[in-house]
């Protein structure tokens, strides 16, 4: 009876070490790591970041960390505590398509632990002014006929940009140059001033300059037109049967970080995220809010990740 009694006293120590652990947190500002600066990853820290750290009563703090696909951002939060008080924005380039890509990464991904999938997003296939496609497979047409004459950019080898290019180079059969980027904003910028052709984009960052008439749009990559631009096909309407790519961008912690405070995060963050005035803004920019636990999370990247690591492999995806 005394050995249950202790074991019984020491599981209670450990739930209220666990509870004050909680309620101290956070005891100072929370950094927010993002690996693919510019552009909705960092718009998107920023909208529900504000918010969460208001309700939290510490600020998040937003740091962009680019380069190496990720890797540097990701090295950066496992180089700090285990608290909470670090937040990484995982991406799908950084979860279930690196470990595909790199025969060796720099971080282990199972030791950065989800805490919520914050919003999923279409690409937007566009292109520069100059280049002589109204649709999809004009564009094909064209690289067909000038092969390598084209580029194209993304944020980064193994970002979602990366992926729906080369998938679009194989299922084309055309041969167009990666360019690979440190963020999506210099991408972008260097396809307004006429550097590179062609980008796989996220919606929200290239449809407002689709719209001023600086860039091209040919195709979303969701199966359904955006409401958003209805105007625009999708690259399933284009020939391309059955496309849907996109990035998705989820909070993560350092695994071993306590649960208590996981979940805290967790609440917190999906309260922004599902205040009115967040979702409407993200919707418009063609984004789906989602905001599930840390539980639904960690199914979503595992599916992820089996799905993503077919396409690698099928179409001879290769790192730059």
């Amino acid at each position: 009876m005394s050995r249950f009694a202790g074991v019984a006293a020491a599981v209670l120590l450990g739930l209220h070490a666990g509870q004050a652990g909680a309620q101290a947190f956070p005891s100072k500002p929370i950094r927010f790591v993002v690996p693919f600066p510019g552009g909705f990853s960092d718009a998107l820290a920023r909208l529900v970041g504000a918010p969460a750290g208001e309700a939290l009563g510490q600020p998040i703090l937003v740091e962009n960390r680019p380069g190496a696909s990720g890797q540097i951002g990701a090295q950066e939060v496992l180089r700090a505590p285990a608290d909470g008080h670090t937040l990484f924005m995982g991406h799908i380039g950084t979860h279930a398509v690196n470990p595909h890509l790199f025969a060796k990464l720099a971080y282990d991904p199972d030791e950065l632990a989800p805490v919520t999938l914050l919003a999923t997003v279409p690409n937007l296939l566009v292109v520069h002014p100059s280049v002589p496609a109204r649709d999809v497979q004009e564009l094909v047409a064209y690289a067909r006929a000038h092969p390598d004459k084209l580029s194209y950019a993304s944020p980064g080898s193994g970002s979602s940009g990366h992926l729906a290019g080369e998938l679009f180079k194989s299922l084309a059969g055309v041969a167009i140059v990666h360019i690979p980027y440190k963020g999506a904003a210099p991408a972008l910028q260097d396809l307004i001033g006429g550097q590179i052709q062609v980008l796989f984009d996220t919606f929200a960052q290239s449809y407002p300059q689709a719209r001023a008439g600086k860039v091209r749009a040919l195709a979303v990559t969701s199966i359904k037109r955006q409401p958003a631009a209805p105007d625009i096909p999708t690259m399933d309407e284009s020939g391309f049967r059955g496309w849907e790519t996109g990035p998705w961008f989820g909070v993560m912690v350092r695994a071993g970080t306590p649960e208590p405070v996981v979940r805290r995060l967790n609440a917190e963050l999906v309260k922004a995220l599902n205040a009115p005035a967040v979702r409407e803004r993200l919707l418009a920019q063609g984004a789906d809010p989602v905001g599930d636990s840390p539980e639904a999370f960690a199914a979503f990247i595992r599916a992820e990740f089996a799905r993503w690591g077919k396409v690698v492999r099928s179409a001879g995806i290769k790192a730059d």
